[in-house]
């Protein structure tokens, strides 16, 4: 490989950091966030707004390369991702932090679509494989990373850092790919599916719109639930027949056979789980184990080895005993897990989080890697790419949804301990400084955390039960295609 094909290398793999090591590292960073800016109940906006807009510019970005260029559309994604780590970290609410997050996340779009796109356009077969395994692993130094330098950066400076860290990895991936990477497309005209792609996005902002605002009840609250429910399906309707007569659509409908239906839904199951881990864990051992923040993505740390291991061990197994075999043991060791975590308490130790973590991650990454492989091997090579980015959609929407349900039943679970012990008036949306002027102990605020994320542990148990079951109905496609 020449010295131009390394640096392209080095510009891709510095660009995925970006958009991978971001979620580890404010996931880390949310507990002090919010203690500074307030806004416990809407914590999950921070994580599902950064999702949903890196989802629905997806495929604009892909179309978008196709015209003009990989290099400049990824440039421009990436100058879009810096502008909004600036603006994050020169937030002065969690409303401002929430804005910016959603510009963060539209570069972050570009990011995850043309840098695998580059690599198909710019090397060889044999080369091909060697390049995408390199960015692989770039997924998981950042998730080893991304904890240790959003608790350092936190306790040395402060959380705004954790943004503007990105200001010269962002500079150095464009100055690369700007330098390196010499593009002869033909410029084509791609005839984009804007309808398709504003009726969805619209459907999805909407649906999504059900969960922001999860705190709140009454009829009010229902009707609006209700009318979402509708005008959401409504949009799905219209959309399927956009793409039945788009000469390129978004997303081809005949790709959904009843193994991707299956696997998709245990994938978007399974994302669910994991943002929640990300999040919650945090919040359990700085705000109930009371660890700092570098110590807590050092515990959480152990859950990406066991990823990249299991994603290597289990990875060689399937073509011997059969990718559903593989993915029930992935699906199994996920719901032990999630059995484990939900006997962590108040006074649990360290080490037991660290070792719940480990096997987690083992159930995740052996799940994860060998869905995607299904995925792909179900379909013609055609529709590959169609099929793996709706997965990655549904992956996305799995935690965005996934995330927001889970921060309302955290948020009404505050409320409903205190009530219990008959302390009223506590607004969740503010926890330390209302308790603190009611009275309430230290002690007491590290219960109703407690309780609140044990009841989002027992809702891991019955998402792992339900991916259990999802995962018995599924074929064996690879060994049909390849050993019989």
């Amino acid at each position: 490989m020449d010295t131009r094909k390394k640096n392209i290398v080095i510009a891709l793999m510095v660009a995925m950091f970006l958009g991978a090591v971001e979620g580890t590292v404010v996931t880390t960073a949310i507990p002090t966030i919010v203690k500074d800016l307030h806004g416990f109940e809407i914590i999950s906006l921070v994580f599902s707004i950064y999702l949903l807009t890196s989802a629905i510019s997806t495929p604009i970005y892909g179309k978008l390369s196709d015209q003009f260029g990989r290099k400049n559309v990824l440039s421009i994604g990436i100058v879009i991702f810096l502008i909004g780590s600036i603006l994050c970290g020169l937030s002065k609410s969690m409303y401002m932090l929430i804005a910016f997050r959603a510009l963060q996340g539209l570069g972050a779009g570009a990011i995850f679509t043309i840098t695998y796109t580059i690599i198909g356009d710019e090397f060889s077969l044999e080369e091909r494989p060697k390049v995408q395994g390199g960015i692989g692993t770039v997924w998981g130094v950042a998730s080893l990373l991304g904890p240790f330098l959003g608790g350092f950066l936190i306790n040395v400076l402060s959380w705004h850092w954790i943004f503007f860290i990105n200001i010269p990895f962002g500079i150095l991936s464009i100055v690369l790919l700007q330098k390196s990477l010499k593009e002869t497309f033909q410029k084509k005209k791609v005839k984009i599916d804007f309808a398709g792609i504003i009726v969805l996005s619209m459907a999805m902002m909407i649906f999504l719109n059900i969960f922001l605002d999860s705190g709140s009840f009454g009829l009010q609250k229902n009707v609006f639930v209700i009318l979402s429910i509708c005008v959401t399906t409504l949009l799905l309707i219209v959309f399927y027949f956009i793409e039945r007569i788009a000469k390129e659509p978004i997303i081809p409908f005949e790709i959904f056979t009843k193994t991707i239906i299956n696997v998709n839904l245990i994938s978007f199951l399974l994302s669910a789980i994991l943002i929640g881990v990300d999040v919650y864990m945090a919040i359990y051992i700085q705000n109930i184990l009371g660890f700092s923040p570098t110590i807590s993505g050092l515990a959480m740390a152990p859950m990406s080895v066991a990823w990249l291991m299991s994603s290597v061990i289990l990875g060689k197994c399937i073509m011997s005993y059969g990718e559903k075999a593989v993915i029930m043991i992935s699906v199994f060791t996920l719901f032990i897990s999630t059995l484990l975590f939900a006997t962590l308490s108040v006074h649990s130790a360290l080490t037991l989080v660290v070792l719940f973590s480990f096997v987690m991650g083992f159930g995740l990454g052996g799940a994860f890697t060998t869905l995607t492989i299904v995925v792909q091997t179900s379909v013609e090579y055609n529709k590959r790419g169609a099929a793996t980015a709706t997965n990655s959609l549904l992956r996305t929407l799995g935690q965005t949804i996934g995330v927001s349900i889970f921060g309302g039943i955290f948020n009404a679970n505050i409320v409903d301990y205190f009530n219990k012990i008959g302390i009223n008036g506590v607004d969740n949306r503010n926890l330390y400084s209302t308790a603190s002027q009611m009275g309430v102990s230290g002690d007491q605020i590290k219960l109703s955390l407690n309780s609140s994320t044990h009841i989002i542990f027992i809702i891991f148990v019955l998402i792992a039960i339900l991916c259990l079951v999802l995962s018995i109905g599924l074929p064996k496609v690879i060994r049909k295609k390849f050993v019989e």
